[in-house]
């Protein structure tokens, strides 16, 4: 189908790394768009609510007219797939584009437990987070009204820091984890530029998007990022904007070469992101209100997440969907990774 004229519109927030990944891959794309910078406490006037209001809500046009509004990247990306040509950020080989769901997936799941996570555990950053939000959905709002409503809103997200799993019990899984990801994304992008090779994949702008705030926004983050990674830090930079990239087919790894280029990636994955999902699987299928679990060696508790128990089995269907062979060369490269256990019984 050939891309419409017509811009697609959506609304977003720059401190929303969601936001950040859609924006950055709809120019990569080319993808006519226009951004409404705004939020669901004064979405535009005209438009209809979503069914959950989340961040970015694209709004699709209708055939018989008016527009449908849309949440959840991932699905998003697989629609824009279908509906504009060219310059795609999925893998046309079978078991990276499964990879490439799977990194992705951990990208918007695991690594948002970060970002959250330094933005709100610790003084400093929730300090320059709190007006930041408020000045990112009205930059013309006084001093007076900004530190009331920035104290409130910084309030409330630190409250909720418990609903993604950041405590005092947690805060240093979360935190290695997150250190890790900079040193394995290091060597990844000074071999081949991206995740999968010489061209960006939707789990490069997954990741981008949360480093958006975890490398720039949150002072602590950033300086761990500075220190670990300036490369990384150049990196967002270039993802920012790559409308003028040229890529081509054979820019994607070989499927031999990228076994071997994530196989740190998958570790961390299997490491971390694997027994999370598995144990909040376990839990909302018990109908427990929260879990226990241990992860990366030592103890983890949160509630539990209903949406990704659905990670789970839709990262499974993905699997399911692959050839036997495919699904031999998957096996292969999970072994010894901790992320067999993903599909174990499959």
């Amino acid at each position: 189908m050939v891309a419409s004229a017509n811009p697609l519109t959506l609304m977003g927030a720059a401190g929303s790394p969601y936001t950040r990944k859609m924006v950055a891959l709809l120019r990569y794309r080319r993808i006519p768009y226009a951004v409404v910078w705004a939020s669901h406490r004064n979405p535009p006037q005209g438009y209809p609510e979503p069914a959950v209001k989340l961040l970015p809500t694209f709004y699709f046009p209708k055939a018989e007219g008016g527009h449908h509004a849309v949440v959840d990247s991932t699905p998003i990306i697989r629609r824009l797939e279908a509906e504009h040509q060219g310059r795609s950020a999925l893998p046309g080989d079978p078991v990276l584009a499964f990879l490439n769901y799977l990194i992705e997936d951990y990208g918007d799941e695991w690594l948002t437990k970060c970002m959250f996570h330094f933005r709100w555990a610790h003084q400093a950053d929730a300090d320059n987070a709190g007006p930041m939000l408020i000045f990112w959905n009205e930059p013309a709002v006084s001093d007076e009204e900004a530190a009331s409503a920035a104290a409130f809103i910084s309030r409330r997200q630190i409250d909720r820091l418990y609903v993604v799993g950041s405590n005092a019990t947690t805060a240093e899984t979360i935190e290695s984890s997150y250190t890790r990801l900079l040193f394995i994304l290091d060597k990844l992008v000074q071999m081949q530029g991206y995740v999968f090779g010489a061209r960006p994949s939707s789990a490069d702008f997954a990741i981008y998007g949360q480093l958006t705030q975890l490398g720039i926004i949150e002072p602590t983050s950033a300086a761990i990022m500075t220190k670990v990674s300036r490369r990384v830090r150049a990196w967002l930079d270039r993802m920012e904007d790559l409308s003028g990239l040229a890529p081509e087919d054979n820019h994607w790894a070989p499927r031999a070469t990228a076994a071997e280029r994530l196989k740190p990636l998958l570790t961390e994955i299997g490491r971390v992101y694997a027994p999370f999902l598995l144990a909040n699987a376990h839990a909302v299928m018990a109908r427990m209100e929260a879990f226990e679990a241990e992860i990366d060696g030592r103890a983890w508790k949160q509630p539990t997440f209903p949406y990704q128990a659905k990670c789970l089995k839709w990262i499974r269907d993905e699997f399911s969907a692959l050839s036997a062979a495919d699904q031999a060369d998957v096996h292969s490269m999970f072994a010894g990774t901790g992320c067999d256990a993903l599909i174990a019984g499959l």
